[in-house]
């Protein structure tokens, strides 16, 4: 039997409570013309839209510049949706990198940007409507709120205080902790204060989900796919055919826990 509502509720950033696809798009673009040194420095028109289709293959910040290359070089999209995870390495390996070395270059460049012009980096991000005000109201509950995220929580940090927002370091796991979201989660019930535990994870990459379905003491965690985020039509579709995961709508998780049942 299913809790109605969760004692602690677990949420990814980007493409659950934050949309960033413009800061993305253009920290990518400055990362890769870092990078590759292109004759012209000015994008093509059509390159963001693209670029914003493509999003759901990311699964950390330093494949974005690569992404960014891979359609320059005219990659099909298709053959990027299907078989990104072969384009990345050789990308990496037909241009003498590391992906450390890509990262490196897009986390400076981001932070020369917020350095230099905080207000204009923290305006490219857009919060999906009504996530804000549940956040607030799950944090007044007895709920706990975690969020768990590939994002750096210092840029996590920056964006909610914006909103008005101030949840404490600790409630924030960012892409500093080094390992893998189950092992967060894990945490998050080893020390849970209120027992029995009800942990509710919502995340965007199903990747992610179904790593939490492969650890067998993660049973109990109540998984959601934020049908709003950076997935594809599949990816959707999979997560209905699985018993384990619950797709989640925008309208179901701006409403009461029990909506989301």
């Amino acid at each position: 039997m299913t809790a109605s509502s969760p004692t602690i509720l677990a949420l990814d950033f980007d493409g659950v409570i934050c949309d960033g696809l413009i800061e993305y798009f253009e920290v990518a673009w400055r990362t890769y013309c870092q990078i590759w040194s292109p004759v012209d420095e000015t994008p093509p028109d059509d390159l963001a839209l693209r670029f914003y289709r493509l999003r759901p293959v990311i699964e950390t910040g330093w494949e974005m510049p690569v992404l960014i290359k891979a359609l320059v070089d005219k990659i099909p999209e298709e053959t990027i949706l299907q078989g990104w995870a072969k384009i990345t390495p050789q990308i990496l390996l037909d241009h003498h990198l590391q992906s450390q070395t890509i990262g490196t270059a897009l986390d400076n460049l981001r932070d020369e940007w917020i350095n230099t012009d905080l207000d204009g980096w923290l305006s490219l991000h857009r919060f999906y409507p009504g996530v804000l005000e549940k956040i607030k109201l799950t944090i007044a509950s007895e709920t706990k709120l975690y969020i768990v995220t590939t994002k750096e929580g210092r840029f996590v940090r920056q964006l909610l205080q914006r909103e008005g927002v101030d949840l404490l370091p600790t409630a924030i796991f960012g892409k500093e902790i080094k390992r893998p979201k189950y092992e967060t989660l894990r945490e998050f019930i080893q020390k849970a204060e209120k027992k029995p535990v009800s942990l509710w994870f919502v995340e965007d990459r199903i990747k992610t989900l179904q790593l939490v379905q492969q650890q067998t003491d993660l049973e109990d965690v109540k998984l959601f796919l934020a049908d709003w985020g950076y997935n594809t039509q599949t990816e959707r579709k999979a997560a209905q055919d699985d018993l384990r995961i619950q797709v989640l709508t925008l309208p179901q998780f701006t409403k009461d826990f029990t909506g989301w049942l």
